[in-house]
């Protein structure tokens, strides 16, 4: 695991499966954020891995049956009752793959190879996807344990340039940032692997409350509201949901 520098771990999901990490407030959110739109809803999941969030994720935000609960008959419906596309997008592009492989709805999710952090690639991909539907934003952007990536391989600067291009591209923002704790557990990694430490991580500024030094420069530098905390995960992340 610690040879994935961009936290493009293998079998990410088994880790923490994903149904311990979504906590039931979320079920049927996107209904409360877009009530009789009218519209395709459009979502972007940045750093998805190989997919198992981001479809569980999928499934949570239209409240629909869970594959894996006995009430389940075992198949998933032709088409979900909200109209929702989501964009998915990862650095790696094998774990690309794996999620192309195994969506149940290949007509709803777009997985993509994208390093986030290249706004020439960043730009092209994201303006191509949007002009399909017409449109020059996502209702909702999800950022699911992302945040210290970018952050350990960018700088603060680099993490405040993240921050504020989702803010600029998201209605809503629903954000898992990794605590202080798993930044110097991926310290810990590299020095067992005999590597040089991350290049940034002993000039971080934005350190100890990593999810409240966040939170402060979405609301106060990128002009996004904190409405709601969801509390902790099952792993002790928080989730947060942000409005422009």
């Amino acid at each position: 695991p610690g040879a994935a520098p961009f936290g493009n771990f293998p079998q990410y999901g088994r880790f923490h499966p994903p149904e311990l990490r979504l906590r039931r407030a979320l079920v049927g959110l996107l209904r409360e954020l877009c009530p009789g739109t009218g519209r395709a809803l459009l979502g972007i999941d940045v750093g998805c891995n190989s997919g198992e969030l981001s479809i569980a994720m999928f499934r949570h935000l239209l409240a629909l049956p869970d594959p894996h609960s006995h009430s389940h008959s075992g198949r998933d419906p032709p088409e979900p009752p909200l109209d929702l596309h989501l964009l998915c997008c990862d650095i790696d592009p094998e774990l690309i793959l794996r999620a192309r492989r195994s969506c149940p709805f290949p007509h709803s999710m777009t997985f993509i190879p994208l390093d986030i952090m290249d706004p020439g690639a960043r730009d092209r991909a994201l303006n191509s996807h949007l002009e399909r539907f017409g449109r020059s934003a996502f209702d909702l952007g999800l950022c699911m344990s992302v945040t210290m990536w970018i952050h350990l391989r960018h700088g603060d600067r680099g993490l405040r340039e993240f921050l504020g291009f989702l803010a600029s591209r998201c209605a809503f923002l629903l954000l898992e940032p990794q605590p202080w704790k798993c930044y110097r557990a991926a310290a810990r990694r590299l020095r067992k692997l005999g590597r040089r430490d991350w290049e940034h991580f002993r000039e971080l500024g934005i350190r100890g409350d990593v999810a409240g030094r966040i939170s402060g420069i979405l609301t106060r530098e990128c002009a996004m509201e904190l409405v709601r905390s969801f509390g902790n995960t099952e792993w002790e992340r928080s989730i947060l949901l942000f409005r422009s």
